[in-house]
C-alpha cells in the first residue's frame, strides 16, 4: 500500500457539477448519467440497477472476497401535496428534514411538461402585513407553501401550467467556497462523499496501483428515504466502507477537519474488525481522524444489512455543521477521506475466510479482552 496524491481541483470541480444537478430521492436519473460519464472518462467499467444505482469495478488480483466503497447521490427535496386555491402549492418533504430549513429556499418545480422556478415561504411571509405574527407562527411543512414564479393566482392557473400532485421540487444548493477552505451548500450530504469517491477512484486508476481484490465504488440513489445500498451489492462483497456526513454539533466528537470514524449509529455498532482496520490505516498513513457515535443517524450500511446482506460495514464521515440544512464542511476533510479511501482500496481483505458466505470455525477472528 502507498499514499496516492488526490487531484483536489478535480474533486471540487466534480463536487460543484454534482451540486448543480438536481437529484432529490426519486428524481435521480440526471445525476446518475453525470456519474456514469465520469466513470467512462476514467475507463472504469460499471453496471446499473434497474432504478439507477451504480456499481463500478476496479479489478484486483483476486475476485473474492470483494470490497465496496459506497456514497449516495440522492438528496433531500420535496413533492407537491396539493394545489391551493391561491395559486400556491402545499409540499411534503422527500427525506427527513425540518421545514425551518426550507423557508426562503429557492427551488425548481419539475412537472410532466416542463419546469418552473419558485420559493418556499412561510404562510405569513410579509412583515409589513403580519408584523409580529411572523415570529409567532408555528413551524412545520403544513405552515409553508411554494410560490411559483408564474402569472398564476388560482387553482385553474396551476392546472393550465401542468402542475400536479406528486411533482418533484429540487432545492437550490447555493454553493460557496471561502478563501479559508470552507464549503457552504445544501446537499453536501452526500454529494461531497460522491465527489471524493470519484476523486479516489481517479487517483487509483491514474497511478495504476495494484489492488489485492476487486473493489466496487458504489453510488446509491435512495439513501435519504431508507433503502440505499440494499441494491447493487452482490454476494462476493465481504466488506463495505460507507462515506457520508458526520454531525459537528454540541455533544458530538466529530470535526470539520480530518476523518470522523463512526463507531455506531441508531442501527447499532459497525463491524468491529473493519472499523479497527480503518483506524489502523489512518494511524499508519498519518491521516488526521477522530471517533464518534451518532444517535439519530442511519446510512447505506444500515440499508445493506437490513436487506439481508452478510457484509462487514464501517462508516467514515466528513464533519458537517447544520446537517440537512444549509451545510458547511471543510475541503481538508474531503481530501483526508479521499486519501483514506485510496489506501483502503489497496489494503488486503480482512480475512481469507470471508470469501465464503458460510464456513467452518477455522480462520474466524476474535477480539481482544
Amino acid at each position: 500500500m502507498k499514499a496516492i496524491p488526490i487531484d483536489t481541483r478535480y474533486l471540487l470541480d466534480v463536487l460543484f457539477r454534482l451540486l448543480f444537478t438536481p437529484s432529490p430521492s426519486g428524481y435521480t436519473d440526471r445525476v446518475v448519467h453525470l456519474v456514469c460519464e465520469e466513470l467512462e472518462r476514467m475507463g472504469v467499467p460499471f453496471e446499473l440497477t434497474r432504478r439507477g444505482a451504480i456499481r463500478a469495478t476496479l479489478k484486483g488480483e483476486a475476485r473474492r472476497p470483494n470490497k465496496a466503497v459506497v456514497a449516495h447521490i440522492d438528496t433531500l427535496g420535496a413533492m407537491v401535496k396539493s394545489l391551493k386555491p391561491n395559486g400556491r402549492l402545499q409540499l411534503v418533504p422527500v427525506g427527513h428534514w425540518n421545514a425551518r430549513f426550507a423557508e426562503g429556499a429557492r427551488c425548481t418545480l419539475f412537472t410532466d411538461i416542463g419546469q418552473h422556478r419558485g420559493t418556499i415561504l412561510p404562510l405569513k411571509a410579509s412583515g409589513h402585513t403580519f408584523g409580529p405574527e411572523i415570529d409567532n407562527q408555528p413551524g412545520g411543512w403544513e405552515y409553508v407553501e411554494f410560490r411559483i414564479d408564474e402569472r398564476v393566482s388560482d387553482l385553474g392557473g396551476l392546472l393550465r401550467l401542468g402542475v400536479h400532485v406528486g411533482d418533484f421540487v429540487a432545492i437550490d444548493t447555493a454553493p460557496e467556497v471561502t478563501g479559508t477552505g470552507f464549503i457552504n451548500a445544501r446537499h453536501l450530504d452526500d454529494k461531497a462523499g460522491a465527489a471524493l469517491l470519484l476523486a479516489a477512484t481517479k487517483a487509483v486508476t491514474e497511478h495504476e496501483v495494484a489492488l489485492p481484490v476487486d473493489c466496487h465504488p458504489l453510488f446509491t440513489i435512495s439513501e435519504e428515504v431508507g433503502s440505499g445500498a440494499s441494491a447493487a451489492l452482490h454476494q462476493d462483497v465481504a466488506e463495505m466502507l460507507t462515506i457520508d456526513n458526520g454531525t459537528t454539533a454540541p455533544g458530538q466528537n466529530s470535526s470539520e477537519f480530518g476523518v470522523t470514524i463512526c463507531m455506531a449509529d441508531m442501527g447499532g455498532p459497525f463491524d468491529y474488525h473493519l472499523t479497527r482496520r480503518v483506524i489502523q490505516l489512518c494511524q499508519e498513513f498519518q491521516i488526521p481522524h477522530q471517533r464518534d457515535i451518532f444517535k439519530y443517524y442511519r446510512s447505506d450500511s444500515a440499508a445493506a444489512l437490513e436487506a439481508g446482506n452478510d457484509v462487514r460495514t464501517a462508516l467514515v464521515t466528513f464533519g458537517v455543521d447544520a446537517s440537512h440544512g444549509y451545510e458547511r464542511i471543510h475541503q481538508e476533510s474531503l481530501e483526508s477521506i479521499a486519501e483514506l479511501v485510496a489506501v483502503y482500496m489497496q489494503s488486503p481483505p480482512l480475512y481469507a475466510r470471508d470469501r465464503y458466505e458460510m464456513g467452518p470455525r477455522a480462520g474466524f477472528p476474535t477480539m481482544p479482552g
